[in-house]
């Protein structure tokens, strides 16, 4: 396992754009599926978007919700893997969670993965 953590949240207006890093521990990470997920008060965790281990950000899978808007890439020298957002939308408001498994990917399952980060809070005022 790793130790993911999240930074880059906060409070941003409808159509603005973030971007959120997730730092991971440990000297394999290239070899690490990574993912991000997101919760908004009072609804299940849900799958933001997945990149496999090793894998091109061209075959990374997106939820239909945030596909051509969100962004995920990955810095493998930097042991970090970064999640652009643009034309938030107030819908977007959750706190995001990063999480990690070694090799295979993408997935889109949080049962899939056994590292998580804390998460961080991302709030889009309408």
């Amino acid at each position: 396992q790793v130790q993911l953590v999240e930074s880059g949240g906060g409070l941003v207006q409808a159509g603005d754009s973030l971007r959120l890093s997730c730092a991971a521990s440990g000297r394999t990470f290239s070899s690490y599926s990574m993912g991000w997920f997101r919760q908004a008060p009072g609804k299940e965790r849900e799958f933001v978007v997945g990149i496999s281990a090793r894998g091109s950000i061209a075959y990374a899978d997106y939820a239909d919700s945030v596909k051509g808007r969100f962004t995920i890439s990955r810095d493998n020298a930097k042991n970090t893997v970064y999640l652009q957002m643009n034309s938030l939308k107030f819908e977007d408001t959750a706190v995001y969670y990063c999480a990690a498994v070694y090799g295979g990917g993408p997935y889109r399952h949080g049962y899939e993965y056994n590292s998580w980060g804390q998460g961080t809070q991302v709030t889009v005022s309408s």
